[in-house]
């Protein structure tokens, strides 16, 4: 995982040298793929650290601005656009970690999603495609708990978190 994390910063810098060319343009244009891009980042950031990944740190990595002010910017619903699909991604990473036999990582991703839902559950989004996209996160959060539910049935949430009193 660190390689292909490795790798993939490494194509930010082709995608910071495209955008720099692109600030000149009509930025509505290029909404859908400032959200891909940010899923994109939030993604590697994800997978190296655990974390959720700052709209300034998304705006660093892609080399436009976080602020409107300062020209052509990361709106703040491109980033939240892009963390729920982040989201989808983990409901998908949760099922193929444990085809893999990773079965701590579902835990984390649903540790990390409840948390990621209860920040989403405090914003007062109005009737648009943000609003849609947030609504599909319960289906993420309940795709991710039957993971866990699952894991607990089968007892093999003991071996992801070390079993009663630290024993496997």
């Amino acid at each position: 995982v660190p390689k292909k994390c490795q790798k993939a910063r490494e194509h930010f810098g082709t995608v910071r040298t495209q955008l720099e060319s692109l600030k000149t343009k009509f930025h509505e244009h290029w909404r859908f793929v400032l959200q891909r891009l940010v899923f994109l980042a939030a993604f590697v950031v994800f997978l190296e650290s655990e974390t959720l990944v700052t709209r300034e740190a998304v705006a660093e990595i892609l080399g436009i601005e976080a602020d409107r002010e300062q020209g052509f910017h990361l709106d703040i619903e491109d980033y939240l656009s892009g963390v729920l699909t982040l989201a989808s991604e983990l409901a998908r990473l949760a099922v193929n970690s444990v085809t893999a036999g990773d079965y701590s990582r579902p835990l984390r991703i649903s540790t990390f999603i409840n948390e990621l839902d209860s920040g989403f559950r405090l914003l007062n989004l109005k009737n648009d495609s943000l609003r849609k996209r947030y609504d599909g996160l319960k289906y993420d959060v309940k795709k991710i708990e039957e993971v866990v539910y699952d894991l607990s049935i089968r007892g093999l949430n003991k071996e992801a978190t070390g079993g009663v009193g630290g024993e496997k």
